[in-house]
């Protein structure tokens, strides 16, 4: 439709044509009135019945709200308009009829469970705030795509179909790939080592990772979006750097970008880009701040993992991001180096929201023989893994990196209730189709 005018570009004193959905329909007798949904806003077209062409009334109000329709006609100023213009019609011709009875209502005048919403997620998307929540995500990838250039990063993309799981264990989806057993990939962990050690020095990707994990909650999910950095010739501390200044340009990104859509979701005043350094926090020191909060009924001991009330006793107590370092060796990954003097505690940290864990990094163990010894220890078969640890023989430097989930970003940033809700389509345990 190359003659077509976007409803915010409808000025007084042109004649347009405008394409897209009825949102809304009011019959007031004499007059009646056509509210039009495009991707830019809405239009009010004004029906003055006894003036206007019978079949051009009875076209543009026998149409079912969310039915596709084009309007030709001049565009006047009215300042009772919810837009201060609104066309005055001499065609409208109806592209795709809508059933009469929808699942649910795209005016958000009458709420859907997420059930039902995310069964009918094409008609959920036309509401202002959902589309909003998928704006301000595409804003967020855009600006941390933005600030991995600026850190001078080369973006990869990595096989998402892998012979061996990234971190073994029972979290696997395992797939038939020409008669043989591979499997979804957990993380690009692995081969974004391996790149650093290619000479590219510094990269990232955003892309799908695939955990098989049992859980039902608001806050995981079965397929999601990893942003990964990963970089030669840093440690842990230049990998924390690099975390806060990426989640840092997110939250500018959306501030600078989105601010008609934080209005829409009614969060102009509680959004805020965090401010000052991030505090980082030994493991050591988090358990004792949680036991001393007495959120548990047992307090923790050194080697247990944070429980999910801790984590909140802890943000809360914190009261911004932060950082959790120098974990137990013994529960964190094999690749993750530990500490030269001490090899109990590991280089291993973790960013946190307030609400819930963001981000898992560390300095990788990039000599031949320690990274063999992690494997073992680990109960995982290095030769499984041979196309990875082969290259630490041949010259791998030190490095460091992490892994942020997209969609908990999202979800912290703009206080949602539910993971999915930052997800077009989700995918978890009971959720396959759409």
């Amino acid at each position: 439709m190359e003659s077509r005018t976007y409803t915010a570009d409808a000025a007084p004193g042109n004649t347009v044509t405008v394409a897209g959905w009825v949102h809304e329909l009011r019959d007031l007798g004499g007059i009646a009135f056509l509210i039009l949904r495009d991707t830019t806003g809405k239009i009010q077209v004004k029906f003055e019945k006894d003036e206007m062409d019978e079949q051009l009334v009875e076209t543009g109000l026998g149409v079912h709200r969310e039915s596709v329709i084009t309007v030709t006609g001049a565009v006047e100023e009215e300042e009772r308009a919810p837009t201060g213009v609104e066309i005055v019609p001499e065609s409208v011709e109806v592209i795709a009829e809508a059933d009469p009875e929808l699942p649910l209502d795209p005016s958000g005048k009458v709420d859907a469970d997420l059930s039902t919403r995310l069964d009918n997620r094409t008609l959920d998307l036309r509401k202002a705030e959902v589309q909003a929540i998928f704006d301000i995500r595409a804003e967020v990838l855009r600006a941390v795509r933005q600030q991995f250039r600026d850190l001078g990063c080369t973006e990869i993309n990595t096989p998402k179909i892998v012979a061996t799981g990234t971190e073994g264990g029972t979290e696997l989806f395992p797939i038939t790939y020409f008669g043989a057993e591979a499997f979804m990939n957990q993380s690009p962990q692995l081969f974004k080592q391996l790149m650093v050690g290619s000479g590219l020095e510094r990269v990232f990707e955003i892309g799908p990772i695939f955990r098989a994990e049992e859980h039902n909650t608001p806050r995981h999910l079965n397929e999601a979006t990893s942003i990964d950095f990963e970089s030669a010739f840093i440690d842990e501390s230049g990998a924390m750097d690099a975390c806060e200044s990426v989640v840092r340009a997110a939250h500018e990104g959306v501030a600078q970008n989105c601010v008609e859509q934080l209005e829409t979701l009614g969060l102009t005043e509680e959004f805020e880009v965090p401010a000052g350094d991030f505090p980082r926090l030994s493991y050591e020191e988090a358990i004792e701040r949680i036991n001393a909060t007495g959120a548990l009924d047992e307090p923790l001991v050194w080697g247990d993992d944070l429980p999910t009330e801790g984590e909140h006793a802890l943000g809360a107590d914190v009261g911004q991001h932060y950082f959790i370092t120098d974990w137990p060796s013994e529960i964190k990954p094999f690749y993750i180096k530990d500490h030269d003097d001490d090899p109990d505690l590991s280089t291993g940290f973790d960013l946190m929201h307030p609400e819930l864990e963001l981000v898992s990094g560390g300095q990788r163990e990039h000599r031949y023989d320690h990274l063999i010894e992690g494997f073992k220890q680990q109960g995982l078969e290095p030769e499984a893994f041979e196309y990875y640890t082969k290259m630490f023989r041949y010259g791998m430097p030190p490095h460091a990196g992490w892994g942020l989930g997209g969609e908990r970003l999202v979800m912290t940033m703009l206080d949602l209730g539910n993971i999915r809700e930052a997800v077009i389509f989700p995918r978890d345990r009971q959720r396959l189709s759409p």
